[in-house]
């Protein structure tokens, strides 16, 4: 079985490849290892390999393992669910960036934690119930919602598509992604997993979001 070592080398190899497809500098694109119903353990083992950024799902979770990862220096942590109201203040506390804001309530509730914080819009692009996020025309509503938190720094947009064992199946989806951050000067695109991080290169991703490919599949319990 291959170690964290070989598949990081394979996850890195794929991302350089689709760079150079896109004609993109790699350095621009963001390895964030998805570290949800994974122990502190993975993460020390990601950080030892040059890792730095790592992705959390849930903030009780999290919370229950921050600890345990206080000490790594330059870590950073991005939370990259859905986000309750109620939690919005321990996030702010656990998290340096929040990856899911999706409504003008929530951007406030983090703003009202008075810790700096980097901040995207999750964008809803399917019609699929389970996904979060806010409609494409309720952009510029929430962005200017956004800028009046003085705590809160915009860095870009997220996306969800829906499952697809096509890769190529959510091609559509990152590339609507990336005409709305063209649209609204928000360049930096959260988009693309395991399966179809190449596509989401391709059409622009800054951020991919890797957990499967890195630390294999998740066994909740």
């Amino acid at each position: 079985m291959e170690n964290l070592a070989q598949r990081l080398a394979a996850v890195r190899e794929r991302m350089n490849r689709a760079a150079g497809r896109a004609h993109r500098d790699p350095g621009t694109i963001l390895l964030l290892a998805v570290t949800k119903v994974f122990p502190a353990s993975a993460i020390r083992e990601a950080y030892g390999l040059g890792l730095r950024d790592f992705g959390e799902n849930y903030v009780q979770e999290f919370d229950s393992k921050s600890a345990d990862v206080a000490d790594l220096a330059g870590a950073r942590f991005h939370f990259i669910g859905h986000l309750q109201s109620n939690k919005t203040r321990r996030a702010a506390e656990l998290f340096q960036a929040i990856q899911t804001v999706d409504s003008a309530k929530i951007a406030r509730r983090l703003n009202e934690a008075a810790r700096p914080l980097d901040v995207m819009l999750e964008v809803k692009l399917s019609e699929e119930d389970a996904k979060s996020g806010a409609a494409p025309e309720e952009l510029p509503e929430l962005i200017a919602a956004v800028r009046e938190c003085s705590n809160l720094k915009l860095t870009g947009l997220m996306t969800m598509p829906p499952w697809s064992e096509d890769p190529e199946g959510p091609r559509a989806i990152f590339r609507r992604l990336r005409e709305l951050g063209e649209k609204h000067g928000l360049p930096q695109l959260s988009m693309g997993m395991s399966h179809d991080l190449e596509t989401a290169i391709e059409e622009g991703s800054t951020c991919v979001r890797v957990g499967t490919a890195l630390f294999g599949r998740r066994v909740k319990v």
